[in-house]
């Protein structure tokens, strides 16, 4: 296993280290070996995860290719429009 020394850390850091390290019943050095671990597995998970998406929503837009679909802006109308027509109908009982 390789070693890895790291100089110059400021206090605070290593001292949140150790609570860290003593919440988690590990040394502060098992605590940093973690903490790399971890930060280096999310970042590949994140990185497998950003693909794996990529792949779906290409998927999705050959599978959806051609079909064309409303504007938003002509959805918006078609609410407002059936929203005042709605508004506009006399009230029952009045």
């Amino acid at each position: 296993m390789a070693t890895l020394t790291v100089r110059n850390l400021d206090e605070d850091v290593v001292r949140r280290l150790r609570i860290r390290a003593a919440e988690h019943g590990r040394s502060a050095e098992a605590e940093h070996r973690e903490i790399l671990r971890l930060a280096l597995v999310a970042d590949e998970d994140q990185q497998g995860a950003r693909a794996q998406a990529a792949r779906r929503l290409a998927d999705f837009r050959h599978r959806t290719a051609g079909r064309g679909s409303s504007a938003t802006t002509a959805l918006l109308q078609e609410t407002r429009d059936a929203r005042t027509e709605t508004l506009a109908r006399p009230h029952e009982g009045a």
